[in-house]
């Protein structure tokens, strides 16, 4: 049995021979994969986090223009390896080489690392203001301590530790990143931490720079979490896990990031339905089954009202899911996890009227779940009908009118998304009115006439929400440059001397181009 190093300090470090160690298992066949990856000890976390607070210090100081270098260059090594990280990533997590992993989430993670790579050079998401008449000065910095970035299992590189959006950020506004790679694919973030340490060490950053290891037990999580060696954390998985984490890094005032529960609730208003109520079955069924309902934005809750298009929408939708294979999940958990979330609706007062096929191959297989239940029962117990099924699972929530429409939607939790379908001739305006000051303010982005499912790598938008859909409503995790300023300090110099101003703060432009806030008005000239 091979046990894998982890990559602490700069060097490929094996672990002692009594060191606890864990293997992930295949979802398409269930069998334990042969290779072992270590759990990190007590001094193995201090030394990622002495090590990583080294190179913390020394990359806020470092030049933007060589930490854009090694993102340029880890992408490209990515890109370069992709075949072979695409093949080890499908044996990992079951999910497909075409199109998903190869032409879909590996050049979105190489994207995101070259547009980290241009907001590093530019400097934008330091947001400088300069007040000339007070002489004071102000914009966010480096934390000046590394960043541990924990990602979930459904994205190997998206979302990876070691490679996606959060890790991306953290580099980018100069920090060094301690990743602790998720134990459902361990050999894929093994193999970007080589290729992301090549790329480090090609751009002469400290070889700190990035750091991985593989599981540490809850302890010395919490131990870490709370660690004042520790500037930041950016988490995407479980809201259990997620609280747990919270709660260590609130206890010492740290900033931590989260991506955690959601449901996005999708409203179909009846104006909409009346139009093409089967066309919108289709289109709701291949999102919620699209990857095995394996997303975040997910559509989980459906609210409608009462009525026939209602119902030949949900008729629909029901033949849709009964037709729809047992798909491969991530991890056996999931769908076990979600059986039970089914059990739990059903004895709460909802109604299964779509169930896909029994799964019969080997593996850990998911069976597509629809249901239903009405407005009254809902509100009976809104909580009840709020649990997340991550997977390819939906409960249709049918108001009687829309009065009581609206006292479901007031009774929502934050969700990363919120959508709403309307009728093309403005007959749901006025409920659309209505319903959006009440959904709206609970969901980090908001659609029209389109499903939540994909996230799109834009500036402009907005991967997150209120607590605990994300872990601050005022920050994204996904779009750039704003992503990275969830890692920065705001400081100010009050009367500093010129010539100790840093360089995106003094009279001169640094690069002509950065944008400042001098004396209220956005600009990017000099001073005098």
């Amino acid at each position: 049995m091979t046990v894998h190093p982890m990559l602490i300090a700069g060097t490929w470090q094996a672990p002692a021979a009594t060191a606890a160690t864990f293997s992930s298992r295949n979802p398409n066949t269930g069998e334990t994969f042969p290779d072992a990856y270590p759990v990190a000890t007590a001094a193995e976390i201090d030394a990622l986090l002495d090590t990583g607070l080294a190179a913390s210090i020394a990359l806020a100081a470092t030049d933007p223009a060589k930490i854009g270098d090694f993102l340029d260059a880890y992408a490209e090594g990515i890109t370069a390896a992709a075949d072979e990280l695409a093949a080890l990533a499908h044996a990992e997590t079951g999910l497909p080489v075409e199109p998903r992993l190869a032409k879909v989430e590996i050049p979105r993670t190489t994207g995101q690392l070259k547009q980290a790579a241009a907001a590093a050079r530019a400097g934008d998401w330091r947001m400088p203001v300069i007040d000339t008449a007070n002489n004071l000065r102000s914009q966010l910095e480096p934390l000046a301590k590394p960043v541990l970035v924990i990602g979930p299992n459904n994205f190997p590189f998206a979302f990876n530790g070691i490679a996606g959006g959060d890790f991306a950020a953290a580099i980018a506004s100069g920090h060094a990143v301690i990743a602790k790679a998720h134990p459902a694919h361990p050999g894929t973030s093994q193999r970007l931490a080589e290729i992301a340490f090549a790329a480090v060490q090609s751009a002469g950053l400290p070889a700190a720079t990035v750091q991985l290891y593989y599981r540490s037990s809850h302890e010395e999580g919490h131990r870490m979490a709370s660690d004042p060696r520790l500037g930041a954390i950016g988490f995407t998985g479980s809201e259990g896990a997620g609280r747990k984490i919270k709660a260590a890094a609130d206890a010492v005032g740290k900033p931590a990031y989260f991506e955690l529960s959601s449901v996005n609730p999708v409203a179909f208003l009846p104006g909409a339905l009346a139009e093409k109520a089967t066309e919108l079955a289709t289109e709701f069924s291949g999102s919620c089954l699209l990857g095995v309902g394996q997303f975040c934005t997910n559509p989980g809750l459906l609210l409608t009202i009462a009525g026939d298009a209602t119902e030949t929408f949900l008729a629909t939708a029901a033949e849709n899911f009964n037709a729809a294979p047992s798909g491969v999940m991530l991890v056996p958990s999931l769908p076990t996890e979600l059986d039970e979330a089914v059990v739990a609706l059903t004895a709460a007062g909802a109604e299964v009227i779509g169930r896909g096929t029994q799964p019969k191959e080997p593996g850990f297989r998911a069976q597509p779940a629809l249901l239903r239940v009405s407005g009254a029962t809902f509100l009976e117990n809104p909580a009840a009908f709020q649990r997340e099924m991550f997977g390819p699972g939906s409960l249709v929530v049918v108001a009687a009118d829309a009065d009581e429409l609206a006292a479901v939607a007031a009774h929502l939790d934050s969700s990363l998304t919120a959508a709403f379908y309307t009728a093309s001739d403005g007959s749901d305006d006025a409920l659309y009115d209505r319903l959006v000051p009440i959904i709206a303010p609970k969901a980090g982005r908001l659609l029209n006439d389109k499903m939540p499912t994909g996230v799109a790598v834009s500036p402009a938008m907005v991967h997150g929400g209120p607590f605990p859909a994300g872990g601050h409503p005022g920050f994204t995790a996904v779009g750039i440059p704003a992503s990275l300023r969830r890692f920065g300090a705001l400081r100010c110099y009050d009367n500093v001397r010129p010539n100790r101003l840093p360089a995106t703060l003094q009279d001169k432009n640094p690069t002509g181009t950065l944008w400042r806030c001098i004396d209220g008005s956005w600009t990017q000239a000099d001073i005098g």
